[in-house]
């Protein structure tokens, strides 16, 4: 089979299906019988010199392949794969991939980095291979260009694979200085400069002694500033990707040369091609991002204490920076494509004077406006649209009292504009700045509010008027339409919008049946802005609302009749059941909601489960994420009713449930089953064990996505508190589990914010759930199985409160369920808190606590304890 393989490489790739398929098959076969011997062919392979290019390179990226996948789990079994391997069988594999970075072809020296990267990541961590960082560094300062630039491409994949903490400081020393090096303008070859400056922007994550460290902090910004200076194109591109991330990550190192990069970045936006002039704005943008968070974090009142101070870079430039930004916005594409995704310097420069607004409020207005005053009538339309896209983009950081007068201004002459400007660019910016004024100025309190009685009539009339244009403009007025309901959302028992609610329904729907209406996601649009009207509408209009149920139903019907189709034709079916189902789930909640329509919106409900049941048999996951939230939504409405559909609809809650591979479906199916019980209550029993055996399955499971693992538990709570102390036969399967969970969630010294995110929504899951299985037994003749488990349910109470990094919601959780405890068990539990000096200072921290929800709960907490120590 080894003398074979360059030929089954070579078929891999034939034109010819059949030779294909073949070749894969037999490779796959290789594999399956003698691994060892099939990585190391492949090695081999890629290694010689006298093998076909194209087999070469096949073979890395099967190798490569054979060490990393995307999914976790598929990942996880590739590292033990390895890891398992005959070490003389890994150590021959791996010479003959550090030999490869020689080969004078560069696809197979640049495969072979990124295999040389993949196993690192694998053993490095593992304290294996500890020569080979020592071994690319040798390899660095030979002399032949090809053998540097590969060898550096390594080290940047290397760093990319690889955590910092599993490299000790010596060698990221030697790293950084190789590459910082290879970046130098005195190195001659530019391919050896890319490589190391795309290495350098890999490896910064491991640089934070270097960049704390003055001189070294210099040397590093010195080149990497030279080389945006390059003549070369590549090289400014990447060493501007360097300067961006820098100001993400080293923000507050950066003062020093601040003045030296606006020059750079500022020459770059008028001067260079357009892919580095959006590295130079995208620059700006991130030193905005850092600095809106640093103010909303510290709310502008910084102490010695504070980890980061804002430097005020944005502040600093504003005067110069605007100008260059407001250039840019008159460098629109003749022909460019306005759907999300599209990206040229005019829409970089936008979003970038976006977030300029936000970073300084209200000192942009007075910058911007003299541009705004000058372009807006001009006949060129890029002048016209360069004016409209600078107003909608500072919308949102000057104080609505600053920007509400020029708004009112402003407005008529919008409007005027959606409808008439001959200019399809100018109707589709001006739609999107119309959406702006309506998300962000809407609820204005002052004197002169935006949208008056006497102009909403013309503001809806325009807006529905534009949504006969093309796609991109009809898409924007539904957008607009959307942010206009919303500001509606909370007005009582009357809206603005009532008069116009039946025309408003009526042209959403013909927008989604335009042939045209797949174009720019117009037909998602119209859904969404549809649903926004509904789920906003008042009780004026709850028997129209109730109307629009049966003809949502005759369109999903018709999407579920007729002929075969293609996967293509398949594919757009499911994307409108999708929107269908939603629009369904939002009507439900809104008439199930209402004492007024609950009853009119019942003779519905058989006809609307059989069209979701014939929907689940489509077998799409989008559809079936949709149609489970709809479901949810009728558990709701129905209450103990919906006990009929439970026969028929159990089998697709189940396959929800076991569907691993696409965890937003099961974790949306977890939710269902929570709202199925708290609908059904006891009338969910005879379907419990099935469900639990599922649930507890998943939570054994290490394939399963680790963030349905908290809405879990709390579905183990939603069980308990619907069937009560029926929940006893599942007692000594769930506790342990919740137990170990506890456990693992209590202590979280040294972990990042986003783990610490994670783990308060796994302790929340956790104590939502003992929580229902306490309040489930309460009052019941089996309390006295929750007694074992007290002494435990304490710990976790105890050692998440010492701990101290748990938010708002996890807090008034776990005093709730404090209470729950000698609420629950009485005095069998008032006696263990009474001695936990833990649980005195948590509640007496909750009593004093600012938030008033949780000082509600600290309240109950209280007399509950009161109760059980003197029962």
């Amino acid at each position: 089979m080894a003398m074979e393989v360059t030929q089954l490489l070579l078929n891999a790739q034939s034109i010819d299906g059949s030779v294909r398929k073949q070749a894969e098959d037999s490779l796959k076969q290789f594999q399956e019988q003698n691994l060892p011997a099939f990585l190391f062919s492949l090695s081999g392979e890629l290694a010689n010199e006298d093998k076909p290019a194209d087999s070469r390179k096949l073979a890395g990226l099967i190798l490569k392949n054979a060490l990393d996948a995307k999914e976790q789990h598929r990942k996880f079994e590739l590292v033990q794969r390895w890891l398992m391997l005959d070490a003389t069988v890994k150590s021959q594999i791996k010479s003959c991939l550090l030999k490869t970075l020689s080969s004078p072809v560069p696809d197979a020296r640049s495969t072979a980095a990124q295999v040389v990267a993949k196993v690192a990541g694998i053993e490095l961590p593992q304290k294996q291979w500890p020569e080979l960082i020592g071994s690319l560094l040798s390899n660095v300062h030979q002399l032949p260009p090809h053998v540097k630039q590969a060898t550096l491409e390594t080290l940047g994949y290397l760093c990319e694979e690889v955590s910092p903490d599993a490299v000790d400081q010596d060698n990221v020393n030697k790293i950084l200085t190789v590459v910082v090096q290879g970046m130098s303008s005195s190195e001659g070859n530019n391919d050896v400069r890319l490589a190391a400056i795309r290495a350098l922007y890999n490896a910064l994550g491991f640089a934070q002694a270097n960049f704390s460290n003055d001189m070294e902090r210099d040397y590093i910004m010195r080149v990497v500033c030279e080389a945006a200076l390059s003549k070369e194109e590549k090289i400014r591109l990447a060493a501007f990707e360097c300067l961006v991330s820098i100001a993400s990550m080293y923000y507050e190192k950066l003062t020093p040369y601040m003045n030296d990069i606006f020059t750079i970045t500022a020459k770059a936006v008028r001067e260079d091609v357009e892919s580095v002039a959006l590295q130079a704005i995208e620059f700006w943008s991130s030193i905005c991002d850092e600095e809106i968070d640093i103010l909303e974090e510290y709310a502008g009142e910084f102490t010695g204490d504070s980890d980061v101070q804002c430097s005020y870079f944005v502040k600093q430039a504003l005067n110069v920076l605007v100008p260059i930004l407001l250039e840019t916005l008159l460098k629109q594409e003749e022909d460019q494509d306005q759907d999300e995704g599209a990206w040229n310097i005019a829409m970089a420069g936008g979003t970038c004077l976006g977030l300029v607004a936000r970073t300084v409020g209200d000192d942009i207005v007075p910058l911007v406006m003299p541009f705004i005053e000058e372009n807006i009538t001009k006949p060129d339309w890029r002048q016209r649209e360069a004016a409209t896209y600078a107003f909608g983009s500072i919308l949102e950081g000057p104080s609505p009292d600053k920007l509400t007068p020029i708004v009112n201004v402003a407005l008529n002459f919008m409007l005027s504009a959606l409808t008439k400007d001959p200019n399809t660019h100018v109707k589709d910016t001006t739609a999107w700045t119309l959406g702006r004024i309506f998300e962000f100025l809407h609820g204005s309190t002052m004197d002169a509010p935006i949208i008056t009685p006497a102009n909403c009539q013309q503001i809806v009339t325009v807006l529905l008027q534009s949504m006969t244009d093309v796609p991109n403009v009809a898409g924007k007025a539904c957008g607009a339409l959307y942010f206009l309901a919303q500001g509606y959302e909370d007005v009582g028992p009357s809206s603005p919008l009532t008069p116009y609610f039946q025309e408003i329904v009526q042209a959403l729907l013909t927008v989604t049946h335009r042939e045209d209406a797949g174009e720019g996601r117009l037909r998602t649009a119209a859904y969404e802005t549809l649903n926004e009207v509904v789920r906003c509408s008042t009780e004026e209009t709850a028997t129209l609302v109730l109307q629009l149920v049966p003809v949502i139903m005759l369109e999903l019907h018709n999407t579920l009749e007729g002929q075969k189709l293609s996967s293509d034709e398949r594919e757009k079916q499911g994307e409108l059941h999708g929107l269908l189902c939603g629009c369904l789930q939002v009507i439900i909640q809104k008439l199930g909601a209402s004492d007024q329509t609950k009853y009119g919106f019942m003779q519905f409900a058989d006809q609307i489960m059989g069209l979701f049941l014939r929907v689940f048999a489509c077998k799409s996951a989008t559809v079936h994420e949709e149609a489970m939230l709809a479901i949810g939504s009728l558990a709701y409405a129905c209450g103990p009713e919906f006990a009929k559909y439970m026969p028929e609809f159990y089998k697709y809650l189940e396959m929800g449930l076991q569907n691993f591979e696409e965890y937003q479906v099961c974790s949306v199916t977890v939710g269902v089953v929570g709202d199925i019980c708290r609908a059904l209550e006891n009338k969910v029993l005879p379907y419990c064990d099935g469900i639990m055996t599922q649930l507890l399955k998943d939570l054994s499971s290490n394939q399963l996505h680790r963030s349905v693992k908290p809405p879990i538990f709390s579905c183990l709570g939603d069980i308990a508190l619907a069937i009560g102390q029926d929940f006893e036969k599942y007692l000594m399967y769930a506790m342990p589990m919740l137990q170990s969970a506890a456990e693992l969630s209590a202590h979280t010294a040294g972990a990042d914010d986003e783990m610490i995110e994670y783990t308060n929504s796994l302790r929340n899951g956790i104590l939502e759930a003992y929580s229902g299985i306490l309040q489930g037994f309460k009052n019941s003749t089996k309390t006295q199985l929750l007694i074992p488990y007290a002494p435990h349910i304490l710990q976790f109470l105890d050692s998440i409160y010492v701990e101290k990094d748990m938010d708002d919601l996890v807090m008034r959780t776990a005093i709730g369920v404090l209470g729950d405890l000698a609420d629950t068990l009485g005095s069998n539990a008032g006696t263990m808190i009474q001695n936990s000096v833990s649980s005195r200072d948590f509640l007496n921290e909750c009593l004093s606590s600012e938030d008033g929800s949780i000082k509600e709960s600290a309240e109950w907490t209280k007399l509950a304890i009161t109760r059980a120590i003197s029962a």
